[in-house]
């Protein structure tokens, strides 16, 4: 038998890591921009990491001062794994920075049960792999079942119970946002968990049968993420003699028509469009080759980013002579405080795709470029030494991506 060494085992458990994540969102692909010339490391050192991380390891001039660190790699979580799929999550605890927005990406297969259950926390979700059916239970006694794929969100508000079920053919798999960053998968109310600890003569009482019927209920360990069976046709899940919920907990995101600009594209989902969406309003971003989401702040809260697809780097620019660069790939987490600019660009050679997630009702932003082209001219020329043929450049009408 062939010996593996260190060196191969490390290679077959990265190949492992690059297939648990693989579908239509890939994480950290394994080609990485070469080592910058500017900078020599003869020490101990690990060239692929630093090679994904050019602007952490060669920054920019422009870069300066101390930021905390506002990206982390899904990549780089634990896997929490059950007979019907797996989950890993980056909260507050792995992005030390999000305390406003957890991340919690899952995968279902084909009939893989997120069991029964409820949160604390308003729970967002955006479909990135396969299609999934979601059940849930509103305060009026009102149920729901929807059916959802690539593109569709879910929003189920803080007490709601709900489910989540991964259809043919091959189940699916999807990002979890909640409105808090020291949110922790762990701490979900589950159904099992809570007839484990219920004395079987109250829920014989409770539900009106034999004690005898709770004799062999399972453990809740094995049954947070459980396989089932695929479930039939929609119809056949409706609760006959029972009332529809009035609230639509579902909504299809990539169907709504774009923001169109130079460089790319924009989609915002708020309660504005998906009213039942109190604590999470969303942006899905998407840059072409060499485009760039424009210099820009958020007014009403953090940023939270979920890459999806390409490279790209952002830098971000915190007030007091502080700005740092970070470079992010898909399966990446970023993160901008409250109110500090900051630009995106797409730095690979294939569309850059993010999400933009805020702990608020609405969606807002702060352009630069129509923040300088409304502001009196001959004030903006005093303030930055600058001629008519910048003043002229600027645009009223706000393009959040150029090229």
């Amino acid at each position: 038998m062939k010996k593996v060494s260190r060196r191969d085992f490390i290679a077959l458990t990265a190949g492992g890591t690059v297939a648990l994540a693989a579908g239509q969102v890939h994480a950290h692909d394994s080609s990485v921009k070469s080592w910058p010339a500017s900078v020599r490391d003869p020490g101990p050192h690990d060239p692929v990491r630093e090679a994904e991380n050019p602007d952490i390891v060669d920054p920019p001039a422009t870069d300066s001062g101390t930021l905390p660190n506002l990206r982390f790699s899904f990549s780089d979580t634990h896997v929490r794994k059950g007979s019907g799929g797996w989950t890993r999550q980056v909260t507050q605890r792995e992005l030390g920075i999000s305390t406003t927005i957890a991340g919690v990406d899952m995968r279902l297969n084909a009939g893989g049960i997120r069991e029964l259950h409820w949160h604390k926390e308003g729970e967002w979700a955006y479909m990135t792999y396969g299609n999934a059916r979601v059940t849930a239970f509103d305060t009026d006694g009102g149920w729901f079942v929807d059916d959802i794929g690539v593109g569709d969100l879910w929003y189920f508000p803080p007490g709601i119970p709900h489910s989540i079920q991964g259809l043919g053919p091959d189940g699916c798999e999807f990002l979890l946002a909640f409105d808090s960053g020291g949110f922790d998968e762990d701490s979900t109310f589950l159904l099992s968990d809570w007839f484990k600890h219920i004395p079987p003569d109250i829920l014989a009482k409770n539900f009106q049968v034999p004690v005898s019927t709770f004799a062999k209920l399972p453990s809740p360990q094995d049954e947070y993420i459980f396989a089932g069976k695929v479930p039939g046709s929609l119809d056949g899940d409706a609760i006959k003699g029972a009332a529809k919920s009035k609230i639509r907990f579902t909504h299809r995101m990539l169907a709504q028509d774009p923001i169109k600009a130079p460089g790319g594209t924009v989609r915002i989902t708020d309660s504005s469009v998906f009213p039942v969406s109190k604590t999470i309003a969303a942006a899905l971003v998407e840059i072409e080759p060499g485009g760039l989401r424009e210099l820009h702040w958020h007014p009403n809260n953090d940023e939270w980013q979920y890459y999806l697809e390409g490279e790209g780097r952002m830098g971000v620019f915190a007030s007091s002579g502080q700005a740092r660069t970070f470079d992010y790939r898909a399966g990446d987490v970023g993160y901008v405080p409250f109110a500090m600019g900051h630009y995106v660009e797409n730095t690979g050679k294939t569309t850059l795709r993010f999400l933009e997630l805020f702990r608020s009702d609405y969606y807002a932003d702060i352009s630069l470029n129509q923040w300088l082209a409304s502001t009196p001219p001959e004030l903006v020329k005093q303030h930055l030494g600058l001629d008519d043929t910048f003043m002229q450049a600027l645009s009223l009408r706000k393009a959040p991506v150029v090229k």
